[in-house]
């Protein structure tokens, strides 16, 4: 029996698989070490407490890689921002569900600054001298075992009634907490808006906005994580080139 196909994106579809779950099946191509790190990760996390979809099994289907994991009723904080407009409600759902999983520690995952150096060597785009003075000021930035998601932004964040949980878990490491607040800064602030975007000033000052409102509900100011955006902003020209282009 064909499977309800609910949901696609850059990397995989997601369909019905029986009662409350979901596959989430990776495009025919997609690495088997990416698939894989994306389910250890889902399972290094799988009992701490804060919302998720909990993972549940690899599997092939159809010649494709998948996930199972359990089903959440809802929309991403990304599209429930565009239909209610409410750029507080927005912010504070971002910060309550990021300090839950801000208070965790897990000791086994990457260490962020080793995600960081290899992303700063493979900037192309890059002078050699702006990837060294990252690498120095990368090396300089604090040691840590907090549990960062890595990808935090409001298309990974799923509401669902008044509860919200996150989701993709393939960039986990372990860092900084000021690391992970950064990246969701750069994320929603830093990265280039689509040209087909008609009101581009428009998008970039509520992206501007979001951001001051989720940094003061985390109680942090832009000047302290201000090397953190400097290193991560040469890294992603290595991580996702194609945004520079």
């Amino acid at each position: 029996m064909e499977k309800q196909l609910i949901g696609s994106g850059n990397t995989a579809e997601v369909f019905e698989w029986g009662d409350n779950k979901v596959l989430k099946l990776f495009y025919e191509g997609y690495p088997e070490h990416a698939v894989e790190n994306e389910y250890s990760n889902a399972l290094a996390v799988k009992d701490l407490n804060f919302p998720k979809p909990i993972s549940y099994e690899r599997l092939i289907y159809k010649g494709r890689s998948g996930i199972v994991y359990d089903k959440v009723l809802g929309e991403s904080l990304e599209d429930w921002f565009f239909k209610t407009g409410d750029l507080d409600k927005c912010a504070l759902y971002m910060s309550s569900l990021h300090k839950r999983m801000l208070k965790y520690e897990l000791k086994d995952l990457p260490d962020y600054k080793e995600f960081l150096a290899y992303h700063i060597q493979n900037a192309k785009s890059c002078k050699i001298r702006e990837k060294e003075e990252a690498l120095q000021i990368l090396q300089r930035l604090p040691e840590g075992n907090t549990l960062c998601h890595g990808d935090y932004h409001p298309g990974n964040i799923l509401v669902s009634g008044t509860e919200t949980y996150v989701i993709d878990f393939m960039n986990l490491c372990r860092g900084s907490y000021l690391y992970d607040i950064a990246r969701t800064v750069y994320l929603v602030e830093y990265t280039p808006v689509s040209e087909s975007v008609t009101d581009k000033e428009g998008l970039l000052n509520i992206k501007r906005t979001l951001v001051k409102k989720y940094l003061s509900y985390m109680d942090i100011r832009k000047d302290m994580i201000k090397d953190y955006l400097l290193v991560i902003g040469v890294a992603r020209a290595g991580e996702c080139p194609n945004e520079y282009i």
